[in-house]
């Protein structure tokens, strides 16, 4: 029979196996802040051009602390880091964080494995886009944004359709992933029918921006994404417990005070404006919200609060890895890293497939 110091224990027994296992959580944000941290700084010292370690926070630190530092003999390094290399790494960052976020929330949203800014057609409407701008020379706006004008606002079109026409009777998961899928192909087939009958070179272009490229990255772009990618990350962590409840279920979730078609919504608007923002101008880059999501789950489980900024460290993890890949690994020639993130992401998934128990959740 069953005493109440016996209920006592076992309370105070569950007790302490949720404060460790919520311990193990957060320590695995804490460690994973500081690798990517040393990961940017390994990005920044490999490249054609060689610079130590040290070296670039040794620059970081000139900059920011003018006169803490001696600056002898480091011009030529500080250009090279801060003109070019800095810029690339932290849009990989931000993209890669963007990405990781979005993909896990879309995966709980949409209750499917699968889900990410890619398979709704976010990406393939941001690369008809930019095909549109490069290729025929139409854009929304003119100059030097007309490529990321026509990305953002084609990536914002494909996500409003997938909302009005899944909202008409409920916006159902089953019905946002279906329209996102038509839109998907759609929009790939008006791709094709522009670089079709495009000039080869307006063409080349258009082909290598869909696979994503980081090169062009500056600190004016930077300036615009990253104020885009930390607000949607923390609105998307605001909306975490909600996300956790909606795990059990809408209807359980409506019973417990969840207007989620509303949560549904939200999330999904906050996702597409990152994503769109972000893509416009690094192009169209896979693998990243779809590989995070489940590396997380498999480490900590599947409590959102910690999912999704871990989602998006170790996004930012994988794609400044990859850039870092496609810069050196036949250096001079740096390859595009939508190229590297799919090479090396069906590989991780597939073995995140394998070792899965009981299917992908």
């Amino acid at each position: 029979m069953t005493t109440v110091n016996d209920l006592r224990n076992q309370n105070m027994l569950l007790k302490e196996q949720y404060m460790r296992h919520r311990s193990k959580k957060r320590l695995f944000i804490i460690i994973l802040i500081p690798v990517v941290i040393i990961l940017i700084g390994s990005a920044i010292a490999f490249g054609s051009a060689d610079i130590k370690f040290l070296d670039v926070y040794a620059a970081v630190f000139r900059k920011l602390f003018p006169g803490l530092l001696d600056a002898q003999g480091a011009g030529h390094i500080e250009i090279i880091i801060w003109k070019f290399r800095l810029p690339r790494v932290l849009m990989g960052v931000l993209a890669g964080m963007a990405l990781g976020a979005s993909g896990a929330v879309m995966q709980v949203v949409l209750r499917n494995p699968l889900a990410d800014p890619y398979m709704l057609g976010i990406s393939s409407a941001a690369g008809f886009g930019a095909s549109l701008a490069m290729v025929l020379g139409v854009g929304v706006v003119s100059g030097p944004y007309m490529i990321m004008g026509n990305a953002f606002l084609f990536s914002c079109l494909s996500s409003g359709l997938i909302l009005a026409l899944s909202s008409r009777r409920g916006a159902s998961p089953e019905k946002m992933i279906l329209t996102g899928l038509a839109l998907l192909f759609f929009f790939q087939a008006m791709t094709t029918i522009i670089q079709y009958f495009g000039d080869s070179d307006a063409v080349k272009a258009a082909v290598f921006w869909t696979v994503g490229d980081l090169g062009k990255s500056n600190w004016n772009k930077i300036g615009i994404t990253a104020p885009l990618a930390f607000l949607g990350v923390l609105l998307l962590i605001w909306k975490s417990n909600d996300l956790n409840i909606m795990n059990t279920g809408d209807a359980s979730a409506k019973s417990l005070g969840i207007n989620v078609h509303q949560t549904r919504v939200f999330t999904m608007v906050v996702c597409t404006l990152m994503v769109a923002g972000i893509v416009s101008f690094t192009g169209t880059i896979g693998f990243i919200g779809l590989v995070s999501p489940h590396i997380v789950r498999m480490i900590i489980g599947s409590d959102n609060r910690i999912l999704v900024p871990a989602s998006g460290l170790v996004g930012a993890l994988l794609l400044v890895l990859s850039d870092t890949i496609a810069r050196t690994i036949i250096s001079p020639v740096i390859l595009p890293v939508g190229a590297v993130t799919a090479f090396l992401g069906v590989p991780l998934f597939v073995y995140l497939i394998m070792k899965q128990k009981g299917g992908l959740t």
